[in-house]
């Protein structure tokens, strides 16, 4: 199609993207988390922990890990600096685990 006759969007007309609405699957999950890992930033790592906590619930998850759905909001955002016992308490109620490899 020639430029001319394509339509212009504006970026506030575009669907939202949530990455929530791709993790369905505990292999959905794993996924995301292992590339999320592999970029190596700490904050984003947070803040996948808070998209998978959203996409299991995260009133559930909050419940489970002992700690207000109010505060998990506030610690699994990309700019946060959680305390890792809160970081791993939520991992453990996701059902997951962290492991190392050599």
């Amino acid at each position: 199609m020639p430029k001319s006759h394509m339509k212009k969007i504006k970026i506030n007309e575009l669907p939202k993207l949530d990455v929530v609405d791709y993790l369905k699957t505990e292999a959905d999950i794993a996924g995301y988390l292992t590339t999320v890992l592999e970029d190596g930033d700490p904050a984003l790592f947070v803040a996948a922990i808070g998209d998978i906590a959203r996409a299991k619930g995260m009133t559930a998850i909050a419940k489970k890990s002992g700690v207000t759905r109010e505060s998990l909001y506030r610690a699994l955002k990309i700019e946060a600096r959680p305390r890792f016992e809160t970081v791993a308490r939520v991992i453990h109620a996701l059902g997951m685990k962290l492991s190392v490899h050599a």
